[in-house]
This record gives structure tokens, C-alpha cells and sequence, in this order.
């Protein structure tokens, strides 16, 4: 380290090096800087550093200072030496330069959305900045609130965050600040964009009440020049069903075309096809490897499991065929190396293709929707859609490793479901032919290998509304070989 007082001026010199300057305080806030704004000031017996940040302009002492490969680290203290901080100032350009570039990026989305909560509530003092330690991708905030008290909000600064995602990380971090032994915090606040916001608030709709009153949806509205922050309300399971359900558009044809049904010809055990409006899929044991459609009535085909596709002509059809009996020696229980690609490749696709071929191995009670998977081409891609011999719906959502917002995701299926099955296009589509469906709310059934559900399950299950009726199958773990119940057990609803 360098002490300031005869080195101020080189100190000087390397802030002027670079026009742009991110400030980093230790406890993560930041602040965006311009060199000409930084003040470096020399007093008779010390060397004073000033800069503007939330609270206006800022006057430090510099204890001492060194020049680092990722910036400048600033010791100063304030307050006649009662408060100390360690300061970073990293330049726009090594930042960019830097593995950190991605990191800082978010610390600083963290603090401008710091400075929106702070602008909204005159008087707010943020206590704290920080990205979440698990991922990255989430800001974590504290900010102590007029007449409120601590509060405590979660925002998402990558843009890859789903509602099912942060309204888990948001319970995950609830807990563990209800925990603190010190200032314990029981709310925490979601912030996000209009229209992660509006889902969170659906998906926030389908809790128990405690839950929907300890986590709050925030919505940042850019309806004026300046963003502000606005609470979405609370919403009731039965508000969800005022909205209006997209109509279920199913593809007119159903039949296998010609190019389908030859390749299908191939292993018809193995091989099935998906249908959508832009074209057939073809899948061998749930992976795709061809595909086909109907341009200027002439069929086209296509196949290959990576991004390289080959087109399918009679020139072709030997390479196909190669790929299939590839396909054949390694996608299968006993094949002759797990770690080859086509062994691993889409492990959930294939737990589906043998459900969906005889679907009494998970219930012996359920009817299989003969076009259930034109259900799957929809955005949600729920996995299976049957239906109990009582009419009853049944949605079935499937995974092979462990995943901590299944729940969640299937929660919120349920609500998309329940909202076609209210409105009849259900019914109206005959998924299920001449079979009525029962005027009830449809079950949930999860099904994974039993060492694939995540050690929250049952915390967040019990977090759910109890008109949400969900069961948990526990599969063997070869099931690639056999797929076996091995205990079923109800995760939600009124017992």
C-alpha cells in the first residue's frame, strides 16, 4: 500500500488514466463515476478523496491507497475516524477487459435499482448490496424504510430469472432472514419488469395467505420519464379465472404422412411423432432426430440430433438409417457406454415416450389423451395431459434430476390448465375424444427417479393453496429399464 501523503499526485494520475470509473463500496453498492468527478484534495496534514454518490457529494481521508491489476483500492475513513471503508474503483474499460466484467455489470443494475427503492421511499437508508452467493444473478437489498422498518428485496439482474425461479430463491432467502439472530427480517419484496412482475403475480396468487402476505410483488413502471416503483395486489385463486384463456389451436392434420410413417416403419416400438402447425417431429425414445413437413403440397424431410441437419432424400436415406441404428445401440438401458451422448441426451423426453406408450406404469387408473402432444407443441410444454376413468384431469409433469422449482413450474401449469378447462376448450377440442371431463379442478401428479426431488420439495409444497391437489411419485432409478412406482405420497391440497 502507498501512503498518501508525499503519493497523492500519482494517485492523481491513475484515476485521470480513464474517463469512466465503476466505485465499489465493500459491502457491494456502487456508483458510477466520471474521472473530472472524482476530488483529490491536499490538506496541510492529510489527503482528502471526494466523490458524488446516492446521498450527494461525499468527502473521505485517505489512509492509503494501491494500484492493482483489476483497479484502485482506497482505505479511507470519515467521521473523525469512526467510520471505515475499503474502496475499488475499477474502469469501464478494464471491467469490460475483466472475467468480472459480467458480475459488475449486475452489482450495478443492484445499485441503480437501490437508488429507485431509496427515490420512492423518502428517507430509506440502504444498509446493504449484494449479489446473490449461489448464482450471481439475483441483487440481494436491505433498506431501512420510514415507519416500515427493515425490509428486504429481491431482484432479478440477469434476465434469465423465471417467475418459478425467483419466488423460490425469494422463500429460500425469507427464511434464513426470519433465522438472524440480529435485526431478523419477515418480508420480502420482489422487484421486477412489468411483465415478470405480472407473472410473478399470478404464480404469487396460487400460495397459502401467510405467503402472499410475507412476499410482495413489485412492479417498476416506466410509464413516465422516471421509473418508479409500484405493488402489484395481492390476488385470490379465484381472481386468476377473470382472465381470458387463449382458445387451444390444434393442428388439422393427424395422420402420419408418408415420409413419417417410413421412418416410423424403422422401429415403430421406439419411434413416435410429434405433431404442430409448422411441421412433424420425429423422436426416437423422446429424441429428436427428424423432421418433416408439407411445403407447396410436396413433403420435405430433415434429419441429424445435433444443429446440423441433413436433408432427407433417397440419396440420404442409408446415412438415416445409420443414425437409427445408432440410435438403437446406445439409447437404451443396457447400452454399451452411459457416458455417450445419445444415452444422455433429453432423459426427460424419454421418461415421457414410455409413459406415454402405457401410462398405467405410473397410474393404472388414467387414460392417455390419444393427442396429448399436440397439448405439448404449446409454449408450456407440459409434459403429459390425461385424464382419470372418472373424468378427472390429470396433469402429469415429469423429471430426471433434480430441480427445485418443479413445484412451482407445475403450479403454475395447473393454473393454465384450470383456466382452459373453466373456459371448455378443453372439452371443445375433444382431446379425449367422446370422454367427458369431470367439472372438477384437475390433479397434478409429479413423477421423478426418488432421489431426483429436491430437499425443499416439501417446504414449498406446503407453501402452495390447498385448492391445488398434487401427487409425488417416486420412481425407480432405473427407470430406462422399467419405469416403477415406488411409493405415492400427496404433496398439497385438503386432506
Amino acid at each position: 500500500m502507498v501512503n498518501p501523503d508525499s503519493s497523492h499526485p500519482d494517485l492523481r494520475g491513475l484515476i485521470d488514466a480513464h474517463r469512466e470509473w465503476l466505485l465499489i463500496y465493500s459491502n457491494g453498492r456502487s456508483f458510477s463515476l466520471l474521472s473530472t468527478e472524482i476530488d483529490i484534495e491536499t490538506k496541510p496534514d492529510r489527503v482528502i478523496f471526494g466523490c458524488p454518490d446516492e446521498n450527494g457529494f461525499r468527502y473521505w481521508r485517505i489512509v492509503e491507497f494501491s494500484p492493482e491489476e483489476d483497479g484502485i483500492h482506497i482505505e479511507v475513513i470519515a467521521d473523525f475516524g469512526k467510520t471505515r471503508e475499503k474502496l475499488r474503483l475499477v474502469s469501464r474499460a478494464a471491467a469490460r477487459e475483466l472475467g468480472e466484467a459480467v458480475e459488475l455489470a449486475r452489482l450495478e443494475k443492484a445499485n441503480q435499482l437501490a437508488r429507485l427503492i431509496a427515490e420512492n421511499h423518502p428517507g430509506t437508508k440502504i444498509g446493504r448490496v449484494s449479489l446473490n452467493k449461489e448464482n450471481g444473478r439475483t441483487a440481494h437489498i436491505i433498506a431501512t424504510i420510514p415507519v416500515e422498518g427493515r425490509k428486504a428485496f429481491i431482484a432479478d439482474v440477469s434476465g434469465k430469472m423465471t417467475p418459478e425461479t425467483m419466488l423460490a430463491l425469494a422463500m429460500i432467502w425469507l427464511g434464513k432472514l426470519e433465522r438472524r439472530k440480529k435485526e431478523p427480517i419477515d418480508e420480502v419484496r420482489i422487484v421486477g419488469e412489468k411483465k415478470p412482475a405480472r407473472a410473478l403475480q399470478r404464480l404469487h396468487a396460487l400460495l397459502k395467505a401467510p405467503w402472499r402476505h410475507q412476499i410482495r410483488i413489485i412492479e417498476i413502471s416506466r410509464k413516465k420519464d422516471t421509473p418508479s416503483l409500484q405493488t402489484l395486489a395481492p390476488l385470490g385463486i379465484s381472481q386468476l379465472w377473470r382472465e381470458k384463456g387463449k382458445k387451444l389451436v390444434l393442428p388439422d392434420a393427424l395422420r402420419a404422412s408418408r415420409t413419417e410413417r417410413r421412418i416410423i416403419d424403422l422401429d415403430p416400438e421406439k419411434i413416435d411423432v410429434i405433431f404442430s402447425r409448422q411441421g412433424e417431429t420425429l423422436r426416437f425414445l423422446g429424441l429428436p432426430f427428424a423432421r418433416v413437413r408439407t411445403l407447396a403440397g410436396r413433403e420435405k424431410g430433415w434429419f441429424g440430433t445435433g444443429r446440423d441437419k441433413q436433408l432427407l432424400t433417397e440419396e440420404s436415406w442409408p446415412q438415416l438409417l445409420d443414425l437409427v441404428n445408432e440410435l438403437d445401440t446406445y439409447r437404451r438401458h443396457d447400452t454399451p457406454s452411459k457416458r455417450h451422448e445419445l444415452y444422455n441426451m433429453a432423459p426427460e423426453a424419454w421418461l415421457e415416450s414410455l409413459l406415454r406408450r402405457n401410462i398405467a406404469q405410473l397410474d393404472a387408473n388414467l387414460v392417455l389423451s390419444p393427442i396429448y402432444n399436440q397439448f405439448r407443441t404449446s409454449a408450456d410444454k407440459i409434459d403429459l395431459l390425461a385424464l382419470r376413468k372418472d373424468g378427472r384431469l390429470v396433469i402429469i409433469e415429469l423429471k430426471t434430476s433434480i430441480d427445485r422449482e418443479m413445484i412451482f413450474q407445475a403450479a403454475d401449469y395447473w393454473r393454465k390448465i384450470e383456466l382452459q378447462r373453466r373456459a371448455g376448450h378443453l372439452q371443445e377440442a375433444r382431446l379425449f375424444g367422446e370422454r367427458e371431463i369431470l367439472d372438477k379442478p384437475a390433479l397434478v401428479y409429479l413423477a421423478a427417479p426418488a432421489l431426483s426431488f429436491h430437499r425443499e420439495f416439501a417446504f414449498f409444497a406446503s407453501t402452495l393453496a390447498d385448492e391445488i391437489e398434487m401427487y409425488r411419485f417416486a420412481l425407480h432409478e432405473d427407470w430406462r429399464k422399467k419405469v416403477k412406482v415406488l411409493h405415492q405420497l400427496r404433496a398439497t391440497g385438503e386432506n
